[in-house]
């Protein structure tokens, strides 16, 4: 995510990061960097010389260069202010109707069913919501059926009139449908437009009039960068919507339309897709976003994916087991299958401080546990329970029936003999005090 944009800007600040002199000059200098690399980034040429002069202007105004640590204020100034461009503090959607409607809109391709998938299953996971999904595409092919199998997916109801060819009847059916079966949130799917057909605008807006939605949401695909930016103003310039979301942000290399797209349409970012599976969704949070771009990681993000896949009865079993030294391969892929439950590789080791700059040439597979759990299903019960047993020849056996070798059933070996040491450690006190940390962390903004 936006992997050419940090390397350019690390690259930009690099020599404020040192302890060298820092001179006007080369502060000068390095913020003419950072403007070529949000241009390199698709960022309007406006929004990105407006950006380095508000940056200068801030670190003269503090005497940046007599500070004890030029470099990492200088850092922090170009990190606010990137928060700030990006909308500042988080925006979450307006649930406030009975039923709330949610009325989507965007153009064909952007990801508008898809993610009305996923946000009618985030909103099913907070438990107190009862999401219907309202199929008002009557134009693309298999556009119904397509909503109905992600709807399936997801287990959440899906509306749809297949006789009826009038998008504005349909979901005005769909919102008494949910009212008499208590759905509590409807997500209006609507068809794919352009700003200049007259027509499919105009149809829209006879949508919103008609069922005068809680929130008005703009899908646009993140990858179409200064594009995403201009389609968003002129959709807003007709539907005045109350929040943009980006999809298919976890192929976005540049960054443009994230960086720019607040400070064009004046509505924030709501939420981004990071992926393709249905729980691939972010809230999102300019302030994390900023970190991710300048290398910082997104620690807090991760904590709370970690949390969110966190059964306490679960962790407490595991607790007893590793206390007795009863942790075990069934134990061990348990975790596995938690981990993964959290997104892609790429996208967890992104959030960690560091982790993405060193990785960033390193293609992580997400089936890198693929090996790893094919080990562990050639196992027998009994193998799986007591690793201790695993000799020569049951080694050799393993590593036939998974279709790899016995050097790699052993590395498996010494790293679970490696992570039962550490979570034997674990524990104590430190253990416990690193927990409390963690947990703590989540609610920092």
């Amino acid at each position: 995510m936006f992997d050419n944009l940090s390397e350019k800007l690390d690259k930009a600040l690099h020599v404020l990061k040192g302890h060298g002199q820092i001179t006007e000059i080369n502060v000068a200098e390095t913020l003419k960097e950072v403007r070529r690399a949000l241009l390199d980034a698709d960022v309007n040429f406006k929004i990105a010389k407006d950006f380095t002069n508000s940056v200068k202007e801030k670190a003269l105004g503090q005497n940046v260069l007599t500070t004890l640590q030029p470099g990492q204020l200088m850092v922090k100034l170009v990190k606010d202010e990137l928060t700030e461009l990006m909308g500042g503090d988080a925006e979450g959607i307006n649930l406030s109707g009975n039923p709330s409607v949610i009325l989507m809109s965007g153009l064909q391709g952007s990801g508008k069913t898809t993610f009305s998938g996923k946000l009618a299953n985030y909103l099913k996971n907070k438990k107190t919501k009862k999401p219907l999904l309202v199929a008002c595409d009557v134009y693309r092919p298999a556009a119904i059926d397509q909503l109905h199998v992600v709807g399936e997916q997801i287990g959440v109801e899906v509306y749809s009139d297949r006789d009826n060819n009038d998008p504005v009847a349909i979901a005005k059916a769909g919102i008494q449908h949910a009212r008499a079966n208590g759905h509590n949130v409807v997500i209006v799917d609507t068809a794919g437009r352009l700003a200049v057909d007259e027509e499919m605008m105009a149809e829209i807006s006879d949508i919103h009039k008609a069922v005068t939605p809680e929130e008005t949401l703009f899908v646009v695909d993140a990858m179409t960068g200064q594009d995403a930016v201009n389609t968003a103003k002129a959709f807003n310039d007709r539907l005045d919507f109350d929040g943009v979301i980006l999809t298919k942000l976890d192929g976005d290399t540049r960054g443009g339309a994230a960086i720019s797209i607040k400070s064009v349409v004046n509505k924030p970012i709501k939420f981004i897709g990071t992926g393709e599976k249905m729980d691939a969704i972010d809230v999102f949070y300019p302030s994390r976003m900023a970190d991710r771009i300048l290398g910082m990681g997104d620690v807090v993000s991760l904590v709370e994916r970690a949390q969110e896949q966190y059964d306490e009865e679960e962790a407490r079993k595991l607790q007893k087991k590793i206390a007795k030294n009863q942790f075990g391969f069934d134990d061990f892929l348990s975790q596995i299958q938690q981990i993964k439950k959290m997104g892609s590789m790429k996208d967890l080791m992104g959030m960690i401080p560091g982790a993405g700059k060193a990785l960033k040439d390193v293609d992580i597979d997400d089936d890198a546990f693929k090996h790893i759990e094919a080990i562990i299903h050639s196992m027998t019960p009994g193998e799986r329970s007591t690793p201790s047993m695993l000799n020569a020849s049951r080694k050799k056996r393993i590593a036939k029936g998974s279709g790899t070798s016995v050097q790699e059933v052993n590395q498996l070996l010494k790293q679970f003999n490696q992570m039962s040491k550490m979570m034997k450690m674990m524990q104590g006190g430190s253990g416990r005090k690193m927990m409390q940390m963690m947990s703590g962390m989540k609610g920092m903004r």
